[in-house]
């Protein structure tokens, strides 16, 4: 409990008690205090909130989160116009906030989540120049999305999740530049997704889940290249997954389940190579699954579950490792896929049918291949000849492994080159393993090479195809986490891996 005499410190200016195991509550005459700080989150504290906690007008932070106060927002916050940063979230609060909350010039972060909040939420809002986190969710307020929140500036987050919240969004939100995170999942939004959303380029992750949005998923929504989740199930979505979406290249979940969807899995989907989870259960997706899937490595979970599908299914670890569940629901799905039947090349029908064209076509087009083959075989000996001088300083070619599309033997000379044979000036960091230098390629790309501190036997790699495999599968992934990786060389005098060039420096450094 805190003790009755907290409340007779009148120069009492700052006060943090978070994260402990206090309870009671909070004496009524802590509102005598001239406090600019208050933390009390985290602990069992009950009753009602100090009724005079800004009389002072001084209150610049009030953080009473994660506790049992009950009852009304005091009255002295509504015109506490010194608050910067206020958290009433995880409480069982009540009240209209539309009432019980005023202008705040200098507020940068309001969360109210978690309680019995009631009525709408203000147009107010648009009037706090410096707001930059507004979180209401998990109350009870109704009424539509104002259009002055779109004046909010510097807004990075607003979450109305969990809600009653009707209407259509406004297309004045598209004017939030800064906005990162918007979470509107579990209201009883309508009408279409305005195409203004596509102008929030900034966007990190986008929830419209569990609403009755219909018509079509606008293409804009393939601007957000910064977009790392997309939520658009349980709604009325239809038409096709937009095309656009390939261009999300840091997307790591997308849940388009639980609408109508039709046509078919558009193969552009798998240019999203940073993605870990796609669930496109629940629709009306038809036709073949895209076998482009399997070279999606970093897709670990996927749902496609009762939609029209057929056809043999991918083989990748995402499919191979999906649940019954996951699967079931289609017409014919087929393949390696533990509890599903292997797929039959040709019935006996097709077979009979198609035997005459066959006979026909297959000599052809075994004519044309050898023939291309052949004029291959020749360009390839000319371009050998042409190249002997430098093809003569690189007899192992199994040594080098070309990096993105250059040539690995030129790359490694100009990466030489470029760090003067690796010399300390081009240094950026030291390791256990090895150092890792700065070198400007001749192209202009700026590249981050780690050279090894003992070099890598070249027939030891030769030998080694699982390990090639690897190696070629990261230059493929893609997160936004992962530095990109664009190969490796190994030599008789150098080792080195070669990797995207970050301008920040070390992690360890920044942290530190």
């Amino acid at each position: 409990f805190l003790p009755l005499s907290v409340g007779n410190l009148t120069n009492l200016k700052s006060l943090g008690l978070m994260d402990n195991h206090l309870s009671g509550s909070i004496p009524p005459s802590f509102g005598n205090s001239m406090l600019t700080w208050l933390t009390l989150s985290g602990n069992h504290f009950t009753g009602y909130l100090p009724h005079n906690i800004c009389r002072g007008g001084l209150l610049e932070a009030f953080i009473v989160s994660e506790n049992h106060f009950q009852g009304t927002i005091p009255e002295s916050l509504r015109n506490c116009t010194s608050l910067i940063r206020v958290r009433l979230n995880g409480n069982n609060l009540t009240g209209n906030i539309s009432e019980a909350l005023g202008l705040y010039p200098n507020l940068t972060f309001i969360d109210l989540s978690r309680n019995n909040f009631y009525g709408e939420i203000s147009s107010n809002w648009g009037k706090c120049p410096k707001l930059g986190t507004l979180n209401v969710s998990m109350n009870n307020i109704t009424g539509g999305i104002p259009r002055e929140i779109g004046n909010m500036s510097q807004l990075q987050a607003l979450d109305l999740s969990l809600n009653h919240i009707v209407g259509e969004i406004p297309k004045e939100l598209g004017k939030l530049n800064s906005l990162t995170k918007l979470i509107l999942r579990g209201n009883q939004l309508t009408g279409r997704l305005p195409t203004e959303i596509g102008s929030l380029i900034e966007l990190e992750y986008l929830d419209f889940s569990a609403n009755k949005f219909n018509n079509s998923v606008p293409e804009s929504l393939g601007n957000l290249l910064k977009l790392h989740y997309l939520g658009l199930s349980n709604n009325q979505f239809v038409l096709e997954l937009p095309k656009e979406l390939e261009k999300l290249v840091q997307l790591s979940e997308l849940d388009a389940s639980h609408n109508l969807f039709g046509g078919e899995i558009p193969f552009q989907i798998c240019s999203l190579k940073s993605l870990e989870k796609l669930n496109l259960s629940h629709n009306n997706l038809s036709g073949l699954i895209p076998n482009c899937f399997e070279g999606m490595h970093g897709l670990s979970i996927i749902d496609i579950s009762d939609n029209q599908l057929q056809g043999p299914v991918p083989n990748s670890t995402a499919f191979r490792n999906a649940p019954v569940e996951a699967l079931e629901g289609n017409k014919e799905l087929c393949g390696g896929v533990k509890g599903m039947q292997p797929c039959k090349v040709f019935s006996s029908h097709k077979q009979n049918s198609g035997g005459k064209w066959f006979a026909v076509v297959f000599p052809v087009l075994g004519a044309l291949f050898v023939s291309m083959a052949l004029i291959a075989i020749f360009i390839l000996r000319k371009q050998k000849s042409d190249s002997g001088d430098r093809q003569s300083s690189n007899q192992n070619p199994q040594g080098l492994f070309s990096i993105l599309n250059f040539e690995g033997k030129l790359v490694y000379d100009e990466i030489v080159r470029e760090t003067n044979d690796f010399d300390a000036e081009y240094c950026i960091g030291n390791g256990g393993h090895g150092s890792v230098y700065r070198a400007e390629l001749p192209s202009g790309e700026v590249v981050a090479v780690k050279k090894f501190h003992s070099s890598i036997p070249c027939d030891q790699i030769a030998d080694q195809k699982e390990f090639l495999t690897e190696v070629q599968a990261l230059t493929e992934i893609r997160h936004r986490n992962i530095v990109k990786f664009y190969g490796f060389c190994s030599h008789a005098q150098h080792s080195f891996l070669v990797y995207e060039f970050l301008e920040r420096g070390s992690l360890a450094a920044i942290l530190s």
